[in-house]
């Protein structure tokens, strides 16, 4: 039985299996007499499962490797830019409160009076 485990992981591609198929595969395996019902059931649980795994594990692993790549380019995050627009929008709206400056020029040093 182990054997044929290893057959079936390297032969099909854990990663790509689907439910369907692993069924198909197990319903085979018992028709040819290769292994018994309850062995299937058994098989096909632990292929599924398998695949679970392993597609949970490519997910985090292209995860890392985004935010590694995002970070090196110096990429901000959607939190951080909505963080700055945020800022952005509050400091628009102290400016158009914010009374005009008294004079229509710049203001005049000391120095020049």
């Amino acid at each position: 039985m182990d054997l044929l485990h290893k057959l079936l992981y390297t032969g099909i591609g854990v990663a790509a299996l689907t439910e369907e198929k692993a069924k198909e595969l197990v319903a085979d395996l018992e028709k040819r007499g290769a292994v018994s019902s309850e062995e299937g059931k058994k098989l096909a649980q632990e292929m599924m499962e398998k695949a679970r795994r392993h597609s949970q594990e490519f997910r985090r692993n292209i995860q890392e490797e985004v935010q590694r790549v995002l970070d090196r380019l110096k990429i901000i995050s959607r939190t951080d830019f909505d963080q700055l627009a945020q800022r952005v929008e509050q400091l628009e709206q102290r400016c158009a409160v914010a009374p005009p400056p008294a004079s229509g020029g710049p203001p005049e040093s000391q120095d020049s009076l």
